[in-house]
Formats: structure tokens, C-alpha cells, sequence
């Protein structure tokens, strides 16, 4: 029985959009209220997350400090050396201990980022090959591989899921003769809920469809065939975003101006983001500085040529408004006394060692070496 990803998807967060649904009939919403709620589930251990990023950002010029002092000391007495490591976490904390909960929160993110990216709301794809062989090297159809089984919506309400078979996923077929593309149901009887599309996506000049998802064999080499199952939420909208399943920041229609705001508004929420958590980092130095200003436009970029849709970008957006909202909140929370009491001294120290206005400040730095 699967406990991943996929279990986390159909059993908790398919079932919970559905829930959502049926007390605001709106695709967009549900996706707001999900978010907000698994978000608010995992407060506690993002929470523990900042907290602990927060007070390694003080301490660690201290601890290393410290750890060096340690290593020297007791390079001989590996027990000893051991003995002290684990008082000086217990003074300050261990620097891996804001990890945990990243990687416990990890499944349940996948799993709603998966949710999002499936039925209902993305057409659901089989992709399939058929090798068009000359009748002389073949004289019959073959056909090889089990069948794809997937999960599907079938109505607006998310009332029912409907689990169907594509097959084939491989087939061989002379110049001239036929295979047909299938999807049905669990039961054997065809699917006609929500009727397919059949697409060549490579090799259009070695085959073409004919009704009913027949492909016909028109020339020798491979032909890379989609079967599209609709999903009934892609072509829904929500607020600006005209269409929740809608790919990339372009196509055939010219640019979609939703997607596109969505990654710029992304952008601009990660850029605060790490100014929020940098101007209380008084250890940080001028180059990480410098990558943190950068890395907004990275990852939107990454956005820009890797495309997601409009669903997943609404939830990425709003995920991170609000980490920023819960960051800002914790950041206001008073330190403990030991930790506080660094920060006092690195700020005392910032404003000692800072040049007076009239100060030549190259004579001051060659003063202090």
C-alpha cells in the first residue's frame, strides 16, 4: 500500500479540496483555502524552522568560535571533544535542528503541489510510441506493455472520480494498417464521460488519426502520440487568473499576462522575503548579501522557462505571502536571554568599529590591523 506522495494526494488532499468545494463551488477558492489550511497544519513545524534559522543567524559567529576553541583544545581527547560539542549545542542549539522539520513538512508540500498539478485540474496525458515498420520487416500489428491506469474528476462538483486504462503504451504496425488508442474504463466499457483528444507530438509525416483515436500508419519510423483526458477544472478562472490549467507565460493565444504577474508577484514576495530575515543577520557578509538580491530573479526566471500552471503558480504565490506574514510575526518574538545577549554585543561592536563621518576610514582599517 503506498504512504508516499501519491496516498497524501488521494487520500488527504483530493478529499479536502472536494470538502472545500462543496461549500464554495469555486476551483480558485479551493485552491486559497487548501493552501491556507495545510499551511496553518504545518505552522507549528515551520515555526520550529525559523525559530532555529533565526537564532543560528546570532550565534553562529560565536559558535564557531567556540567549536574552534574546542577542536584545539581537545584535539587529543576525542571523548572530551564530544562532551563539550554537545554542551555548546545545548547553550545554543544544534544547527541541523532546523532541518527536521523541513524534511518532515517535504511529503505533505509534494503532495499538495501534486494536487495541484493533476485532475482536476490539468488534462491528464498518456504518452504512448508506435514504430511504423515496412510491410516487409512486419505483417501484423503488436502491441506490447500494460495498460496505464489513472484517476480522474468527471463533474464540476468533484463528486466523483472515475479510475481509467489507456493502452497502448507501445505498438508496432505495417505501412498501411491501423491501431486503435483506447481509453476505458476499470470494467472494459469505453470511456465517453469526458471525450479524448489524440495528438502527434513527433513524427506527424508517419502517421495520422482517424476517428475514434485509430492511427494509421502512413510511413516508416517512430510516432509519439498524446492521449488527452479534459480536466474540467483547466479551463476554470479565478480572480485575474483566466485559466487555472493553463501552462507557461505564452502560447499560441501571445502571452498570458496571469501567469506572468503571478512569477513578478512571486519575485517581488521572495525578495522581502530574504530582506526580512537579512537585516537581522548581523553575521551575513557582503557577498551573501549580494547572492540574496539576486535569487529572486533566478527563481522566477526558473518559473519563466520551466512552465507551471496557473494553479500551481497561484499556490506557490500565496504559500510564500504566507511565509512572510508567519516570518515577520516570529521575528518579533523576544529572543532567549544567552542568545539576545550576543546580539547586544555584535551590535555594540558594529558601532564601535564604525568610522566617524570626518574619519578616514583606509587610516582606521590600517590602525586596527
Amino acid at each position: 500500500m503506498d504512504f508516499g506522495v501519491g496516498f497524501l494526494t488521494n487520500s488527504v488532499m483530493l478529499p479536502i479540496l472536494d470538502f472545500l468545494y462543496r461549500i464554495v463551488p469555486n476551483y480558485g477558492v479551493g485552491i486559497v483555502l487548501l493552501t491556507l489550511i495545510v499551511k496553518g497544519l504545518l505552522w507549528p513545524l515551520t515555526a520550529g524552522s525559523i525559530r532555529s534559522m533565526r537564532k543560528m543567524q546570532v550565534v553562529q559567529p560565536e559558535m564557531q568560535r567556540r567549536t574552534k576553541e574546542i577542536q584545539e583544545k581537545y584535539k587529543n581527547e576525542p571523548e572530551r571533544m564530544q562532551q563539550e560539542m554537545a554542551g555548546l549545542y545545548k547553550e545554543y542549539g544544534n544547527p541541523l535542528a532546523g532541518c527536521l522539520p523541513l524534511v518532515v513538512q517535504m511529503p505533505i508540500l509534494f503532495a499538495l503541489f501534486a494536487t495541484l498539478r493533476g485532475s482536476p485540474f490539468a488534462d491528464t496525458v498518456h504518452m504512448a510510441t508506435v514504430q511504423v515498420k515496412p510491410t516487409g520487416e512486419l505483417t501484423r500489428v503488436e502491441t506490447e506493455g500494460k495498460s496505464w491506469e489513472y484517476t480522474i474528476y468527471l463533474t464540476d462538483g468533484m463528486q466523483e472520480r472515475q479510475r481509467i486504462t489507456f493502452s497502448p503504451n507501445f505498438a508496432r504496425v505495417p505501412v498501411g494498417q491501423s491501431v486503435q488508442f483506447k481509453v476505458d474504463q476499470l470494467n472494459g466499457q469505453p470511456f465517453t464521460a469526458l471525450p479524448p483528444r489524440f495528438e502527434i507530438v513527433g513524427g506527424a509525416d508517419k502517421g495520422k488519426f482517424l476517428a475514434n483515436g485509430t492511427l494509421e500508419a502512413l510511413a516508416p519510423g517512430d510516432v509519439n502520440v498524446h492521449v488527452v483526458v479534459p480536466g474540467i477544472a483547466a479551463e476554470k478562472g479565478f480572480l485575474f487568473v483566466e485559466k487555472l490549467g493553463r501552462s507557461g507565460i505564452s502560447g499560441k493565444d501571445g502571452i498570458y499576462w496571469d501567469s506572468l504577474l503571478m512569477i513578478v508577484l512571486f519575485g517581488v514576495s521572495l525578495y522581502f522575503s530574504q530582506n526580512l530575515t537579512t537585516k537581522h543577520n548581523p553575521s551575513m557578509t557582503d557577498q551573501q548579501k549580494q547572492i540574496n538580491k539576486i535569487t529572486p530573479f533566478i527563481f522566477s526566471g526558473m518559473f519563466v522557462f520551466f512552465p507551471l500552471p496557473a494553479g500551481v503558480l497561484l499556490y506557490i504565490l500565496l504559500s510564500n505571502l504566507f511565509q512572510i506574514v508567519q516570518t515577520y510575526l516570529l521575528y518579533r518574538e523576544p529572543l532567549p536571554e544567552n542568545i539576545q545577549r550576543i546580539l547586544d554585543q555584535a551590535k555594540r561592536k558594529e558601532e564601535t568599529d564604525k568610522p566617524l563621518p570626518f574619519e578616514n576610514k583606509q587610516r582606521r582599517n590600517k590602525k586596527k590591523a
